[in-house]
């Protein structure tokens, strides 16, 4: 639940829209924004002036915050318009949550330490994350890069005596 109020806090803050602060999974969250992002909200509340104070930043039909409902059907219809142009995205199931867990795959690509995913993510444990985000193939190879083989010398095998007697009864 994203509400006017908040941005207008932060705006009176830092005197730029710098960050969100968003209610998600009852409790506040605060993000950080490009200015990209800064100007594009700055821009939709310039365009619906009736936004006002404690209203939701995108709301539904009825003017309420948009439910988990609102957002995956907004989400569909956004995919369904980008398959035109791009027919693989129409095999794809793409859901906020696997939104979520690409972007939480991006940052920890990227190098962002694990704990601050956690934060990003609004988790209270890392165990949480820990769940949620998985190294993949690439990652495990530029850390196995990392590291120095270890030096083995290889040797050949030789049975000893007792061992070919052993074999030689059998």
């Amino acid at each position: 639940r994203l509400v006017v109020s908040f941005l207008h806090a932060a705006y009176k803050q830092y005197q730029a829209l710098t960050r969100l602060t968003a209610e998600l999974g009852r409790k506040d969250r605060s993000v950080p924004l490009w200015k990209t992002t800064a100007a594009a909200i700055r821009a939709w509340l310039n365009a619906n002036p009736h936004l006002r104070d404690s209203a939701a930043l995108l709301p539904n039909r009825s003017g309420h915050p948009m439910t988990r409902c609102n957002v995956a059907q907004r989400l569909a219809l956004a995919v369904a318009r980008a398959g035109a142009k791009q027919p693989s995205l129409k095999t794809k199931r793409v859901s906020p949550h696997t939104v979520r867990h690409t972007t939480a795959m991006h940052l920890l690509q990227s190098g962002v330490p694990f704990n601050v995913i956690a934060l990003w993510l609004g988790h209270e444990s890392t165990n949480t994350t820990h769940r949620y985000v998985e190294a993949n193939l690439e990652m495990k190879e530029k850390a196995l890069a990392r590291l120095e083989a270890p030096d083995i010398k290889l040797k050949r095998f030789r049975a000893g005596d007792e061992l070919l007697r052993f074999l030689q009864t059998l």
